[in-house]
């Protein structure tokens, strides 16, 4: 999905002018480049790989030392993507050598220069965009000029917005009503068209219309409609997406009058300013020494304030009341350094802007952004020798955080949740910190899915040979290659209740941090109640497309990642679905579902039938219900009239669905509800969001028919094991097979009964006669079972979308896109078919880049351990628009009792295997009265029930293993009760959960 080619060739740049330990950041961007597919990537740095450069750089190792570093970085970079040019410069860059790219990249760059190679830029024609990105430690920067006037296609690369029409007046402005199936996402002057409205006639002439007073379920169409035709039914109305034209400063005006900054942190509102003023001082100091400021040097410090303070003073209107001599000392303390978090992010950021400027799809960086993330410090005092190097590869994380934070990275026990496209950034990011690295540090990484094609354009630890293989086992390797000293284990368990035999309280106690790198709610709700359970850190993100998110779930200091969520996702109802559909999502549902039902469910309902039909009769019998009754009707009809053994058979059974489906079904449904059928209230039954089907005459002079009955047959034979003759990829030789079937006459019945309640969860029908109608079908298979020849089986077909050539998409994409001709519903390609059908989330490197930076830099603070919560940062970004909002974590709610406070975080645990009167003697102490103590579903005691008195004197794991019949495992060494309590008052109160020990 996400193999993109934009056609255009890409520089990153690199100038040996200033020092050598720039060239990071750029290997994140080109990274993220080469996976989108770019035409060409340029590499460009004239200096030498140095140790120091190994604390960030993922392509570097130790004997890569003294190489020039474009050179060091081209084969691993290729090994990404084969279809990207990858070249490099390694010699001085003059603005002639600029003229063959449209977007150039400088990510070390004395200013003057920057000004000048901007000054060519906008000058060539057409104009270089032009992207200036630096990291300095815990802060960076980034400027954008795309030229004088630059056009954006596309400002937010979301589909065009769409309302099914409910009614339209006649008026001036005219008032447009829209169904309440959903809401409109309109705005106030946006631009709509209309389509397929009855009645009013005048408006589907495709001519854009403004709209105002827009509202949830209509808005006013600034038109006079009072002479048009009366509306009667129907219609669409979508939204016209326009292009936007930027007028973009130039790098020489812009540095003295930047206009609005980009903010990402409201609580920062003042630091766009002072971190403008900040990189300028940077910029004089190291033209005054040659040198970057040393890290924790008091001296350097004051005098990078002083200049920025000059600068200050001529900066007339703009000059800022406060400058923040504290923060500029943090600038300069890590000036010099580039962490791997903070170049993850902006390689990410940087990346999707290189795109928007060759592609005109997104809203570009306007054109300043700035951002620092001094929090991620130290919280205590730190002596300056904590900050010399060590002669290692973290030398440069250790000149931002000293010696003292590094050693907790390498003693780290992480726990890495998946490793696709977050998982893999996470593992290449936690290698480059030096995290899990030595002593008693350990990394565990599981997932137990395997690589796939589609993974290839952003999990970018993969490669074409490790197609197939455990995703995690091949990460692991990955990420190890990057630092040989990381001790990582991988495992290809599902993270959930039946694993925890492997994960179990042990490994959970042990660790210090989880990090998730999941795809799915259900899963990441069982972590996060395992880390509450445990009290563990737990660092959450996730990827939508251009979207990113990041939550921290800290023990005792935020809510846990269960505590808020969002809605689930609106489910089309099945009727719908199944007779009404109104857009092509509800064809391609029903097409997956089809696809499933033919060639999956039924064939393994007829292989748990044929090897073992006792026991599947005794079931379905059990069962006794309609859904059984279908089981079974399916099952006969394969064996039936539906069994093939020859291909001409497969074919036959292909061209009478195709009748089935689009022409017999919507010949009953349209017999049933006539076009001018009414409701019981005497409205319009085919009323919006309805659309009256028509059915579709088969023709082999179609291809797109053609193709779909090759498609189907050769999956039918499959199940069938029938061997596929290669004919039938010859269009005239099929088309002869085809037209050599006879399709019985379809006549329309009067008592079919069709589902139009929107409530209803199943289509199938209950009747007081299924349990005989199931022995009568049970017989008929018996039959059928002695005439198949010994060892008959069939073979169940899963979907898998991402093989070109197994005809499953095709099967899909053509029961959709003949169902949407039935409903006049616009089609889609096989691209878009799969991205819907196959559940595809969207997944690109810059989003997913950004999001795993963003997590490391707070993986610093949690690993610090003395952070508050206001340190922390949650983050929604988007970098369509670009959008960042960070934010404080909420916190956890408190609930108050005597002189004790506690949270969703705690857990009561009490040791020394307690008995009953024991544990209830505990909790009196804190002074509650324990009246009920529950152990899952099961009572252990209750104080209104005078026997439960006899239980006083029980071990407390002995009666969870009498009463409550629990099994206890030897690997556990505690169970849990819920107790339900009063205060001194006789009042309610809700306590943690309690922990017996009893080993």
């Amino acid at each position: 999905m996400w193999h993109i080619i934009w056609s255009f060739s890409f520089c990153v740049v690199q100038c040996s002018e200033l020092s050598d330990f720039e060239y990071i950041l750029d290997l994140q961007l080109a990274k993220n480049l080469v996976l989108a597919g770019v035409k060409s990537v340029t590499l460009h740095d004239e200096g030498a790989v140095e140790l120091w450069d190994l604390s960030s750089n993922f392509v570097f190792s130790e004997n890569d030392v003294g190489r020039n570093r474009a050179l060091a970085c081209v084969q691993k970079l290729q090994e990404l993507n084969n279809a990207v040019v990858i070249s490099t410069l390694t010699t001085k860059l003059t603005k002639e050598l600029l003229s063959d790219f449209q977007a150039v990249v400088f990510t070390d760059i004395t200013q003057d220069k920057a000004v000048e190679f901007n000054d060519f830029c906008r000058n060539h024609h057409p104009p270089i965009a032009f992207i200036k990105a630096e990291v300095r430690g815990l802060f960076g920067s980034v400027f954008c000029d795309f030229g004088p006037e630059f056009t954006v296609l596309d400002v937010d690369g979301e589909e065009p917005h769409t309302g099914i029409i409910a009614s339209i007046s006649n008026d001036n402005p005219a008032l447009v009503s829209c169904v309440d199936d959903e809401r409109l996402e309109f705005q106030d002057g946006d631009l709509v068209v209309f389509s397929e409205v009855r009645g009013m006639t005048e408006l589907n002439d495709g001519k854009p219309r403004k709209i105002k007073n827009a509202r949830p379920y209509s808005f006013t169409l600034e038109e006079d409609t009072s002479s048009f035709g009366a509306y009667e039914r129907g219609g669409i109305v979508t939204q016209v997406k326009q292009p936007k034209v930027l007028n973009f400063k130039s790098l020489r005006e812009a540095l003295k009058d930047p206009g609005d900054f980009l903010l990402s942190d409201f609580s920062k509102f003042d630091r766009p300013p002072l971190l403008h003023l900040a990189f300028q001082g940077l910029d004089k100091f190291i033209s005054e020494h040659g040198r970057f400021p040393v890290a924790a040097s008091e001296e350097d410090a004051q005098n990078l304030v002083s200049i920025v303070s000059d600068i200050n003073e001529g900066a007339g209107d703009g000059k800022l009341d406060d400058i923040n001599p504290k923060l500029l000392r943090s600038f300069s303390f890590g000036a010099r350094a580039v962490l791997n978090p903070m170049a993850a992010m902006f390689g990410g950021i940087v990346g999707q802007e290189v795109m928007k400027a060759c592609s005109g799809k997104f809203h570009p960086l306007f054109q300043f952004f700035y951002f620092d993330s001094v929090e991620s410090l130290p919280t205590e005092p730190l002596e300056p020798s904590v900050y010399r190097p060590l002669n290692c590869r973290y030398d440069a994380q250790i000149s931002v955080f000293g010696s003292k934070l590094q050693k907790k990275l390498e003693d780290a026990q992480v726990f890495v949740v998946g490793s696709g496209a977050l998982g893999c950034e996470f593992l290449k990011n936690l290698a480059l910190m030096g995290v899990s690295c030595k002593g008693q540090g350990k990394l565990t990484v599981t997932d137990d899915d395997v690589i796939e094609k589609s993974n290839l354009s952003r999990q970018f630890l993969f490669r074409d040979w490790n197609i197939g293989q455990a995703k995690s086992t091949v990460a692991a390797s990955a990420a190890a290659a990057i630092n040989s000293h990381l001790h990582i284990e991988a495992l290809q368990n599902r993270v959930g209740p039946e694993t925890e035999n492997v994960f179990d309280d042990t490994f959970w106690e042990n660790l210090s941090v989880v990090i998730n790198a999941l795809d799915n709610v259900n899963a990441r709700l069982y972590v996060d109640q395992r880390c509450l359970y445990f009290q563990k850190p737990l660092l959450e993100s996730g990827t939508l497309g251009a979207k990113c998110n990041t939550q921290m779930v800290i023990p005792h200091l935020t809510e846990n990642y269960g505590a808020s969520r969002d809605p689930p996702e609106k489910q089309a109802p099945m009727c719908t679905v199944h007779s009404f559909p109104h857009n092509i999502d509800h064809c391609l549902t029903w097409a997956r579902s089809e696809f499933e039902g033919l060639l999956e469910k039924t064939p393994a309902e007829v292989n748990a039938f044929l090897s073992n039909p006792s026991e599947y009769a005794s079931a379905m019998r059990n069962a006794g219900d309609a859904q059984a009754r279908d089981n079974l009707e399916r099952v006969l009809e394969c064996l039936d009239r539906e069994r093939c053994e020859t291909f001409q058979d497969c074919i036959t059974w292909a061209r009478i669905k195709f009748e089935d489906y689009f022409a017999n079904r919507v010949k009953q449904l349209a017999y049933t509800f006539p076009e001018d059928a009414a409701t019981s209230t005497g409205a319009p039954f085919w009323s919006a969001p309805k659309r009256f089907p028509r059915p579709l005459q088969f023709s082999t002079a179609d291809t797109s028919h053609l193709h779909f009955l090759m498609a189907v047959s050769v999956l039918r034979a499959e199940t069938f094991g029938i061997p596929i003759p290669d004919w039938v990829r010859n269009p005239s030789k099929l088309a002869e097979a085809v037209d050599r079937v006879m399709v019985p006459e379809f006549q329309p019945k009067k008592d079919v009964k069709i589902v139009t309640d929107e409530k209803a969860t199943s289509l199938s029908t209950a009747s007081i006669d299924d349990a005989a109608v199931i022995n009568e079908l049970l017989m008929k298979l018996e039959q059928f079972r002695a005439n198949l020849q010994p060892g008959f089986r069939m073979k169940p077909i899963q979907f898998e979308k991402d093989d070109d050539t197994n005809y499953h998409m095709d099967m899909i994409a053509g029961l959709a896109n003949m169902r949407a001709r039935n409903y006049s519903i616009p089609e889609v390609d096989k691209l878009k078919a799969k991205f819907i059908a196959g559940r595809i989330i969207p997944a690109i490197a810059t989003s997913t880049a950004m999001a795993t930076g963003l997590v490391c830099l707070e993986l610093y603070k949690v690993l610090d351990g003395g952070h508050k919560v206001e340190d922390y940062r949650n983050t929604f970004a988007n970098l369509a628009l670009p959008l960042f909002s960070m934010a404080e974590p909420v916190a956890p709610k408190v609930v108050n009792h005597r002189d004790m406070s506690w949270t969703v975080w705690d857990r009561w645990i009490v040791n020394d295997n307690p008995t009953l009167r024991e544990l209830l003697k505990w909790l009196s102490d804190k002074g509650l009265n324990a009246y009920s103590i529950s152990c899952g579903s099961c009572l252990l005691y209750n104080s209104m029930f005078p026997r439960h008195k006899e239980r006083m004197d029980k071990k407390m794991v002995d009666l969870a293993r009498d009463v409550a019949k629990l099994e206890l495992p030897p690997y556990r060494r505690h169970f849990d009760v819920v107790v339900a309590c009063e205060d001194e008052d006789d009042n309610d109160i809700d306590i943690p959960q309690v922990s017996i020990y009893f080993r």
